[in-house]
């Protein structure tokens, strides 16, 4: 290797300024690196906007506490979620009784914007280049670098970044896994999910909330499920008085551009999905859906697990590596684990050592990632009332204790411990 590139500190391009991006950021920073994250939106996120509620497990708080250097402020953004309650409903006589439920589930809930905030602020000025539209990119003959192109937006100016690595964060319909793997596809799950957050500041007194938690009273530290007939939804408190929401519902796979993930709902559908939940679910959660303002739809997609997460001086993290069903808490957590693991493989061989390090990414992660996503979808369908392998489904009325224990998130593979390094 040249001596230039032995004396300098070796640079990373990060596509995507989410979740997984900046969580890139931070471990590559910390191994030594200079990072430069590329993202399209025009600045931080701020405020709350339209938005849904994550749950991070011990393993993921523990390593963002060391990346912002204050624990306490993770805390302070986020409920306890101890409680991990599967109840099934019956929708005629608007009855409810215990599925499975374990009190050991030890995550915590936060709204997706402030985590993003948190972690944001936290990495030093000028790392996020806001409002840059990746554009392209083309390794080095030599394989020993990456140039990027990313389109100013105000601008329409034309910016070239080079990099010893590109970390793709680019998200589940990845343009930059495309280039690898043109005929990878991503799978409809079979289900949409509704979502909202219902802001109550103001009105922590008024019946709804008076209702919500007379009829669920551990909401606050307790991640509940509801199962009626063939659909499902999750539900949990956020700080700074919100409610968290998401209903799944079976339907054909919607016609939607390239894919897209979020879809906005027109009245008529609002409306609709209004009628629907004051059938299927107790009157007090089918009045927190109906007075929620601008609930919007997730279609859900995941993919057969990727053969691989690099190439040359490529990797793939988050949800441009493994695009996952929301069923099993996932995809944030997922994320935070890829940096993590990335940051300690690059620090432990260096760049001399670029391929080796990328390698031994990849074995620590490629199993885990695997069977997390496979399991997220099977609780998916589970849930969900759908056709499984052996063609049975699972029905909350007449589920054996057995069976009602495999809807629990501590059946999740890993869900103690994922590796980070060998």
């Amino acid at each position: 290797m040249e001596p230039e590139k032995m004396r300098r500190a070796p640079k990373a391009v990060v596509v995507g300024g989410s979740i997984a991006g900046l969580s890139c950021a931070h471990a590559l920073i910390s191994a030594g690196w200079q990072v430069t994250v590329i993202e399209k939106s025009g600045a931080a996120p701020s405020g709350s906007p339209t938005g849904a509620g994550l749950g991070l497990d011990p393993q993921s708080l523990e390593i963002v506490g060391r990346w912002i250097s204050n624990p306490d402020l993770l805390r302070d953004i986020t409920l306890p979620l101890t409680i991990d309650l599967n109840q099934a409903i019956d929708s005629a006589k608007k009855m409810s009784w215990t599925l499975a439920r374990d009190e050991s589930c030890n995550f915590r809930a936060a709204h997706w914007a402030d985590l993003h905030s948190v972690i944001y602020k936290a990495l030093p000025p000028g790392i996020v280049l806001w409002g840059h539209q990746f554009l392209s990119f083309q390794i080095s003959n030599d394989k020993s670098s990456v140039l990027t192109k990313s389109r100013i937006l105000q601008t329409d100016e034309i910016v070239e970044i080079v990099g010893d690595l590109l970390v793709a964060a680019d998200g589940c319909l990845s343009t930059i896994r495309q280039h690898f793997l043109p005929n990878f596809n991503l799978r409809y799950s079979g289900y949409i999910g509704w979502r909202g957050v219902l802001d109550f500041s103001g009105e922590e007194n008024s019946d709804t909330m008076v209702g919500i938690r007379r009829a669920y009273p551990e909401l606050g530290h307790c991640l509940y499920f509801d199962l009626a007939d063939r659909t499902h939804c999750g539900f949990y408190e956020l700080r700074n008085r919100r409610l968290n929401w998401i209903w799944f519902v079976n339907v054909p796979e919607p016609e939607t551009k390239e894919k897209s993930m979020t879809l906005k709902a027109s009245n008529d559908m609002v409306q609709k999905m209004f009628e629907e939940a004051e059938r299927i679910w107790v009157p007090e959660l089918a009045k927190v859906i109906k007075e929620t303002k601008q609930p919007f739809i997730n279609v859900i997609y995941d993919a057969d697990p990727l053969p691989q997460l690099f190439w040359d001086n490529v990797v793939l993290v988050g949800d441009a590596a493994h695009p996952v069903a929301p069923n099993g808490a996932r995809s944030t957590n997922m994320s935070i684990l890829d940096a993590e693991t990335l940051g300690l493989c690059l620090k432990k061989w260096g760049l001399e050592n670029l391929a080796t390090a990328l390698q031994e990414f990849q074995t620590i992660r490629h199993p885990v990632i695997t069977k997390q996503v496979l399991h997220s979808r099977l609780v998916g369908r589970l849930k969900q009332g759908l056709p499984l392998q052996d063609n049975t489904a699972f029905d909350p009325k007449t589920a054996s204790p057995d069976e009602c224990k495999r809807l629990q998130h501590r059946n999740m593979p890993y869900f103690e411990h994922a590796p980070t390094s060998i």
